[in-house]
């Protein structure tokens, strides 16, 4: 984890510090194969419910925020949502300034713009060989890089046939607000927590 010291934009450090549901999100981004100028697509969740549309990322770095004054980019506020839960309004309202993701050289990073934790699991942040991905907890005013595409191809097994029949599933991180999930929490799947970001990397 790295700690930021400000809110400012992209061009302003060189590192920037930053997850999947299997089913219909991949289908959709799998239905447009010859397009190379997004570098990932953005779906924001509420429990297991998909709200507005994916979001196509072309620029290197991309802002998701519920409230942020001049903000440019992925304003979830302006989603419409019937999720009535106070649970998900509560969590909603605490966005805030959200997140930034930034492609860099080295991977992805996310950086925690808002004032409460966010979470995030990804295949690259663990140890290969372990057979359970653990959930990170990413303070405010931190970044961590939550996506190494050298790693993420390394971790392809070209023979394995669950792979060829689910081949983003690497190439996917997720992201919670304010609430964690997995063994160390109540919650022991994403699709239960209140507000949530799922993030699938072109790896064309």
């Amino acid at each position: 984890l790295w700690p930021r010291g400000s809110l400012a934009g992209p061009g302003s450090s060189p590192f920037f510090q930053r997850k999947y549901a299997v089913g219909p999100i991949f289908s959709s981004f799998l239905q447009e194969p010859g397009d190379r100028s997004h570098w990932c697509v953005v779906a924001y969740w509420e429990e297991k419910t998909r709200v507005g549309r994916l979001y196509s990322v072309q620029e290197p770095s991309l802002d998701i925020f519920y409230d942020l004054p001049q903000g440019n980019g992925f304003c979830l506020g302006q989603l419409n949502s019937d999720n009535k839960s106070q649970l998900v309004q509560k969590v909603r309202s605490k966005i805030g300034y959200g997140i930034q993701l930034t492609k860099e050289v080295d991977g992805v990073w996310v950086y925690n713009r808002s004032s409460y934790p966010i979470f995030i699991k990804s295949a690259t942040l663990d140890n290969p060989d372990s057979r359970t991905l653990l959930v990170h907890k990413v303070f405010p005013g931190f970044s961590i890089k939550a996506f190494d595409y050298e790693k993420a191809y390394s971790l392809q097994r070209p023979n394995d046939h669950e792979f060829m029949q689910q081949p983003w599933t690497g190439f996917t991180v997720q992201i919670s607000f304010v609430k964690g999930w997995g063994q160390c929490y109540t919650r022991q799947f994403i699709s239960s927590c209140p507000c949530w970001l799922e993030v699938i990397f072109n790896n064309r």
